[in-house]
């Protein structure tokens, strides 16, 4: 008796999904990814054999999804403002609500002037290259303190052709003496021992919590950023639904004007920011 799998056709493959509990839309996209064909492509060819390796890795897949690891990080890649990244475990993966900060740092860059940005905790490099892909006079330097995280970010640059300069370190210490015209930032603001991070667990912990109360980071940057800014420059800063109260209060306390708060597209109050006065 032979142990060689039975064939699988598309179709069935499609359905295997919905017994591991994989949704149909994560399913496609594993499919696709393994046989190099849209999703066009498996509706219009539901009858077709797989082939027995690329059976073999649809269902490994399939089990590693099956299990939570984020298909993002299976599929090797995210769409984040119209820009197609790459995202390993080093990074986080980029979120819909994280466009919310773009926006309005695209508000404070005019489209034919040289301006100067910072992009702390860059990660995969998503927001500085959106930054750097809409606004191509400016200048952005992204900032992280994972090697590993940075280098995906510069591999998306060299890919999108878009220049970035990358530097290795935490927060401001890579940039000690320069300043900017706009600093934007998605940092670590879980709390420490917070229940969501269950659903967050391939994610790197180190890219989402912050302190006890998940502003420790926060902290940090608005202390030092009117350091790194010039007169006028703004700061931006992502952070929990729950913490735009006390954002703003920082904000004000270390001297920041025109401070408030930005919603993402759940309504969820997600980014405040003000600007450094002249």
């Amino acid at each position: 008796m032979s142990d060689t799998p039975t064939p699988l056709t598309v179709a069935q493959a499609l359905a295997r999904a919905a017994g591991c509990g994989v949704d149909r839309l994560d399913a496609h996209l594993l499919l696709g990814h393994v046989l190099g064909r849209s999703r066009t492509w498996l509706l219009s060819h539901d009858t077709d054999l797989l082939d027995a390796e690329a059976q073999a890795r649809y269902l490994i897949l399939l089990a590693r999804r099956a299990e939570g690891e984020p298909a993002a990080y299976l599929l090797g890649d995210k769409e984040f403002f119209g820009l197609n990244l790459r995202v390993t475990p080093d990074t986080l993966i980029p979120r819909p609500d994280t466009e919310t900060l773009v926006h309005w740092a695209l508000e404070h860059l005019p489209t034919d002037q040289p301006r100067r940005v910072l992009d702390l905790g860059t990660g995969s490099g998503a927001i500085a290259l959106a930054l750097a892909h809409e606004r191509p006079h400016a200048d952005v330097t992204a900032v992280d303190a994972s090697a590993g995280a940075l280098q995906v970010a510069l591999d998306n640059a060299a890919a999108l052709g878009l220049r970035l300069n990358g530097l290795l370190g935490s927060w401001f210490a890579p940039v000690a003496g320069e300043r900017f015209d706009l600093i934007v930032s998605n940092p670590p603001y879980i709390a420490e021992g917070d229940p969501h991070m269950t659903a967050l667990r391939f994610e790197p912990e180190s890219a989402l919590t912050a302190g006890p109360d998940g502003l420790d980071d926060l902290r940090q940057i608005v202390a030092q950023a009117p350091d790194h800014l010039r007169p006028g420059g703004w700061l931006l800063l992502e952070h929990g639904y729950d913490q735009a109260e006390a954002v703003q209060t920082l904000m004000r306390q270390r001297g920041f004007v025109e401070v408030s708060t930005r919603f993402d597209l759940g309504q969820q109050a997600r980014c405040t920011g003000g600007r450094w006065p002249a």
